[in-house]
């Protein structure tokens, strides 16, 4: 029963969400989290570690949400139904639609769906911040919850700024170098100081 419920949980999301992984992070949640399959707290350090390993976020993710819940099968079902529709989607335009994106709909369908994109991921951004940073559960306890400015955690603002800076000034960086100078700040930062 759960490799079915696996299998459709993220076949759906494959095949509901446009925009990469940052974009599928909203419905995960909502589906891992309301199905008791995690915590908020897990799944926020499962997006942690997906974000910070080698491949596409999306499937990583799928990878140890199903790895967690039915072990090796379970991450096997996961990975292949979250990328499932994108496969089924571009086989059939590569093999049926010539010159797919000569369609003037199609032109303007993509045009439309960017600025949903960036809204979405816009979304991600403020409710990981107000999660993690803020320390509340939604947005709108901004407006119901009398924050104490020193509890706002400046130290990863600051890393996140200091990593921004340095990426600009020098742009040939390694984003692995920058991964793992945020994973020793932090370190430092949370398990000494703080």
């Amino acid at each position: 029963m759960i490799l079915f419920e696996l299998f459709y949980v993220f076949f759906l999301i494959g095949l509901l969400t446009i925009g990469g992984g940052y974009a599928m992070i909203p419905m995960i949640k909502d589906e891992v989290v309301s199905r008791g399959w995690m915590t908020m707290e897990e799944l926020l350090n499962f997006f942690a570690v997906a974000e910070s390993t080698p491949g596409p976020f999306a499937v990583n993710t799928a990878t140890m949400v199903g790895f967690s819940q039915a072990g090796i099968l379970g991450a096997i079902v996961a990975t292949f139904s979250v990328v499932l529709p994108s496969f089924l989607i571009i086989y059939i335009i590569a093999k049926y639609i010539n010159n797919f994106l000569k369609y003037r709909e199609v032109k303007w369908a993509l045009d439309g769906v960017k600025p949903v994109i960036v809204g979405l991921i816009i979304g991600v951004v403020i409710n990981l911040i107000v999660n993690n940073i803020l320390g509340l559960s939604t947005f709108m306890d901004v407006f119901n919850t009398k924050i104490d400015v020193a509890t706002i955690d400046y130290m990863s603002l600051a890393i996140m700024i200091l990593m921004f800076f340095l990426k600009m000034k020098y742009k040939r960086i390694s984003p692995i170098l920058m991964i793992l100078a945020s994973a020793i700040l932090g370190i430092v930062i949370y398990g000494f100081i703080l």
